[in-house]
């Protein structure tokens, strides 16, 4: 089971209170086998000379056997880390070459910068990465190359960390999500993919095929409808505003818990179809004055720094919530969402390393960082 997005916990009413009872014990709580854990001995008083040993939080002392180890990676969220990694390898491998030396020079850095720029990171996370290292690097003392790329991976992932955002789910009802993305980005098959993990967590959706420029588009989105066992709202030809308003306002007699609009896809520089986009957005808000709760950007990760104009130019005419990166899988520009997060930082809320359904997943920058260098 995917956990793609949080649901906004119902405000729960204070129970009365109520007297104790008098005699019967409290019922311990249900604890799975594993992880039951053997008792403790009982302790045996030190001798009065020797000091204590271990950190003292508040009045306690925790000895270091006492700290508890990080919990394991859940194999599910592993498989995909798996998956990551595979479809960043182009990336990585070229980056991870500049570390296979045997001393810290200029030469090093040279080569760091020059696999950085060709990963698509762009120049200004580029230099700044590259201006961490250093820093890093002279306050450490670290002599290896090794050393050099652990520490890049620390710089990538707190540069990604801002990046990281959970989709909330049941803040509103419903919850509108107005997507957009050029062809080709893959926006229609992300819909249906993330339109599938919310019906698997309980959520009902309603689909609006407003993408009405393209002939095969509505088909597609239906097909998705159909597989997920989901709702939908077309016209054939139908302007897409209204069919926009038309679901929303379907959505809110229904009760369903999102809607999500598909928009048709189009270029910044398509000035008339983004002008559609914005007004699509105003009907939408006559349908729910506080909708869309969500602008979700389809941008494929194999377009580099085109991406980062993409968010650039939705972003100032749609004032975009998030980003949905697509086909990172063998792709040598996978730096691209560095130059992202230190240009346009919008929210990263899900990529995807394939065509099936298990490829698309919440992002993590330190994960992503890991699966970025090897």
């Amino acid at each position: 089971m995917f956990s793609f997005f949080r649901r906004k916990p119902a405000p729960t009413p204070s129970p009365a209170p109520t007297a104790a009872p008098a005699v019967a014990p409290e019922i311990p709580a249900f604890v799975a086998p594993t992880q039951l854990q053997p008792a403790a001995p009982a302790p045996t008083a030190p001798p009065a000379a020797a000091p204590a040993t271990g950190s003292l939080i508040g009045s306690a002392l925790v000895r270091p056997m006492d700290i508890p180890t990080p919990a394991p990676v859940a194999p599910e969220r592993q498989r995909w880390v798996d998956r990551l990694s595979a479809g960043l390898r182009k990336t990585g491998s070229n980056i991870a070459q500049v570390f296979t030396g045997g001393q810290i020079d200029d030469h090093l850095y040279e080569e760091l910068e020059s696999a950085l720029l060709m990963a698509d990171t762009g120049v200004k996370a580029t230099q700044h990465l590259l201006d961490e290292v250093k820093r890093k690097v002279a306050s450490t003392g670290a002599t290896r190359p090794v050393q050099v790329k652990n520490i890049l991976h620390e710089a990538l992932a707190q540069l990604l960390k801002p990046l990281e955002k959970a989709l909330v789910i049941g803040a509103q009802q419903p919850t509108v999500i107005m997507v957009a993305g050029v062809n080709g980005a893959g926006k229609t098959t992300s819909i249906g993919k993330l339109t599938k993990h919310l019906a698997d967590e309980g959520a009902s959706v309603l689909l609006a095929a407003a993408d009405t420029f393209r002939a095969a588009a509505r088909e597609q989105l239906a097909i998705w409808a159909d597989r997920n066992t989901v709702e939908i709202v077309s016209q054939e030809g139908g302007d897409p505003a209204a069919v926009s308003f038309d679901a929303v306002s379907a959505g809110r007699a229904r009760g369903k818990d999102v809607v999500i609009v598909d928009t048709a896809g189009r270029l910044p520089t398509q000035l008339h179809l983004m002008e559609e986009l914005r007004k699509i957005k105003r009907v939408v808000q006559k349908a729910q004055a506080d909708a869309p709760h969500e602008v979700l950007l389809v941008i494929d990760g194999n377009t580099g720094q085109n991406a980062l104009a993409q968010v650039k130019a939705f972003d100032a005419a749609l004032q975009l919530t998030g980003l949905i990166v697509t086909k990172l899988d063998g792709t040598a520009k996978g730096g691209v969402l560095a130059a992202i997060a230190q240009e346009q930082p919008v929210p990263v809320y899900f990529i995807g390393v394939g065509e099936k359904l298990e490829d698309l997943e919440t992002f993590d920058a330190r994960e992503f960082a890991q699966a970025l260098l090897g």
